[in-house]
């Protein structure tokens, strides 16, 4: 199963690309998480994009590809993956074609899931990130068992620089100008299956194993 999920900052497609990753054991590829890690550990990668990824903008194409390119290379990555937030623009995406093409494989399905600006806005307050493992939680959708602490690592839970409304409208319209032609890009090959995103984390997840069957 190889798949990409679409969606604007704060849709849900983190949490619903780990839900398919551990129901179909596939890793989850998140440049986001790639990045945020290379920052925590202050690499030449990571001192590069801080003040971008802060700033609400998208980082150099020629950097997130390659980090991609790296990433698919690896063993787990034989029987499928799940790209989450990649790729984010048409040169990304003609991009991601010739390197999967040069691995003689292609992307079974891709899935936006659609949620309004505002209600992603809303949603995007109450957004927790783990600043060790990369873990996603939400204090109404999805909620860590642990409270403040991760449940996956028990490390502490943050609110990212760029969950604030500010910057979360700033990042909705490039997406708006940037990621949105993607969905007709992979409209054109049959590829493309939108998935209304909705209140209860469960109801969402319901409507993207629906879009799943037949993978």
């Amino acid at each position: 199963m190889k798949l990409i999920l679409l969606g604007a900052p704060g849709a849900g497609k983190g949490t619903q690309a780990d839900i398919i990753s551990q129901r179909y054991d596939i890793p989850q590829i998140s440049t986001g998480a790639i990045l945020r890690e290379a920052i925590a550990n202050e690499t030449k990668l990571g001192v590069k994009v801080k003040a971008i990824i802060e700033a609400g903008q998208l980082v150099p194409d020629e950097d997130v590809v390659g980090i991609v390119k790296e990433r698919l290379l690896q063993p787990d990555c034989i029987k499928g993956f799940i790209l989450d937030g990649f790729p984010r623009t048409i040169p990304q995406a003609e991009s991601l074609d010739v390197i999967l093409g040069e691995m003689g494989i292609a992307i079974d399905k891709v899935i936006s899931i659609e949620v309004k600006d505002e209600d992603i806005v809303q949603r995007m307050s109450g957004r927790r990130v783990c600043k060790d493992c990369g873990a996603t939680f939400h204090t109404m959708y999805n909620p860590s068992k642990k409270g403040d602490d991760c449940d996956k690592c028990g490390k502490k839970l943050i609110i990212r620089a760029d969950d604030s409304p500010e910057v979360v409208r700033d990042r909705l319209g490039l997406y708006h100008k940037q990621t949105f032609p993607l969905k007709e890009y992979y409209a054109k090959s049959n590829k493309l299956f939108l998935v209304e995103g909705q209140e209860e984390l469960s109801d969402t997840t319901a409507l993207v194993q629906k879009a799943l069957q037949g993978v």
